[in-house]
């Protein structure tokens, strides 16, 4: 982080490439792009029919020939042309126009902390698409800490969880760099479908994928705690007779079934600490858990990780842009790289 720091104060503009979420942020103008990670294209001629909001509401609502697609995945480019196609329409004309006047254009992006060599290719070659003449590549948790004002840069342990749509991941931080981290392939989309399958097998119920979010209608109330409402009515599509039929679900049964992938979350979370230092274990046990992501904001998960870690467990103010508001503060230069004291001679 510190050898990369005057590299990022030289960027002019920086992306958060979510598998959920896009995110842009321009040195100077702030963020300026926070929509869901989807194009519509139209299969017989190529064309883009709507980027962002509107083409994630055309879900599963369009016609054969017009087909929903997301370029990212896991926080990894699969598709690199619909990916620079996307963030053109998302950033503006105007905005590109603006950028397109910088001499030497530099971006920065986000990267998951296990990328491999291709999925950070994808991430430069899509930004390069966009007109960048140098790409720095930051690690996302590291970008999530300094985003939610986490004290990275000290000789101190701080534990970060980004919970994002794909994949959660936990790791310890201290001077600047990642000590110990583990990627756990359970995020949001995991809950959601536990949510959909539970629904499926238990009152043969099929959800609407975007008309409303299973998560939110499941988890009304206190959300994974029991004191929430002992039934929820929820509207779907009868599996055999393909009518449209509400059921009264037991929100005790829903939160049964969104354990089993928070489960894999918690054996993470251990993994981590077993492979830290006792130090900075210690620190850990006053300061606790940082959670960032969009899936942090499930109702009552913190309350969950509480009482199965015994340490206090914090959400950051917003932590669904938590990682694009790090990178941002790099670009910024409020980020002070760590001065060590000359020795004595």
């Amino acid at each position: 982080m510190t050898a990369n720091l005057d590299q990022l104060r030289r960027c002019h503009f920086a992306v958060d490439l979510g598998a959920a979420r896009t995110r842009v942020y321009v040195k100077g103008a702030g963020l300026i792009v926070d929509q869901p990670s989807v194009a519509a294209v139209n299969t017989r001629t190529g064309a883009l029919m709507a980027v962002g909001e509107f083409a994630e509401q055309m879900t599963g609502r369009t016609p054969s020939y017009i087909k929903t697609v997301r370029p990212v995945s896991g926080g990894t480019v699969v598709d690199i042309e619909m990916a620079q196609r996307m963030l053109r329409h998302l950033i503006g004309e105007k905005t590109r126009r603006v950028l397109r006047r910088k001499p030497r254009l530099r971006a920065a992006a986000c990267t998951p902390h296990d990328a491999d060599p291709l999925a950070r290719r994808a991430t430069v070659e899509t930004l390069v698409g966009l007109g960048a003449r140098r790409v720095e590549l930051v690690d996302t948790l590291i970008a999530a800490a300094v985003g939610c004002g986490l004290p990275v840069e000290r000789a101190e342990a701080t534990m970060i969880m980004v919970c994002g749509a794909a994949a959660t991941q936990v790791a310890v931080l201290s001077l600047g760099s990642i000590v110990t981290a583990e990627r756990i392939g359970v995020g949001g989309e995991a809950v959601d479908n536990a949510i959909v399958q539970h629904l499926r097998h238990q009152h043969e119920l099929m959800l609407p994928s975007q008309s409303v979010r299973p998560l939110q209608l499941a988890l009304s109330g206190n959300g994974l705690t029991p004191h929430g409402p002992a039934t929820t009515e929820i509207h779907g599509r009868d599996v055999a007779t393909g009518l449209a039929r509400s059921v009264q679900v037991d929100t005790a049964a829903v939160r049964n079934a969104i354990q089993t992938p928070l489960t894999a979350v918690l054996d993470g979370i251990g993994k981590v600490l077993r492979d830290c230092p006792p130090d900075l274990v210690a620190d850990l046990a006053d300061r606790g858990i940082m959670m960032v992501g969009g899936t942090a904001l499930l109702p009552g998960f913190d309350q969950m990780l509480r009482q199965a870690t015994g340490m206090p467990v914090h959400i950051a103010e917003r932590p669904d842009v938590c990682a694009v508001q790090g990178l941002g503060a790099m670009l910024d230069g409020k980020v002070e790289p760590l001065v060590l004291d000359p020795a004595a001679g």
